[in-house]
């Protein structure tokens, strides 16, 4: 049996976890997830957001916010 090695530590959060990552309340998450805002991943009933999609649209975020200060 092979054996594959995987990080202690998490690679999804919840939506509870998200909203409080991103400093907005459990309601707004699940709005942002519905409108497409927020990645997830569907498991069962449960909602995750993988944390590397979350990385990546908050740094999306990020340099669009700079390039708008460069322009000015």
């Amino acid at each position: 049996m092979r054996r594959v090695e995987v990080d202690k530590e998490k690679l999804t959060l919840t939506v509870d976890e998200t909203a409080k990552c991103l400093g907005i309340g459990r309601n707004s998450a699940y709005e942002a997830i519905a409108r497409g805002e927020i990645p997830v991943v569907k498991l069962g009933k449960r909602l995750l957001v993988p944390k590397v999609a979350l990385e990546i649209l908050l740094a999306a975020g990020q340099s669009k916010k700079n390039g708008a200060n460069e322009s000015q």
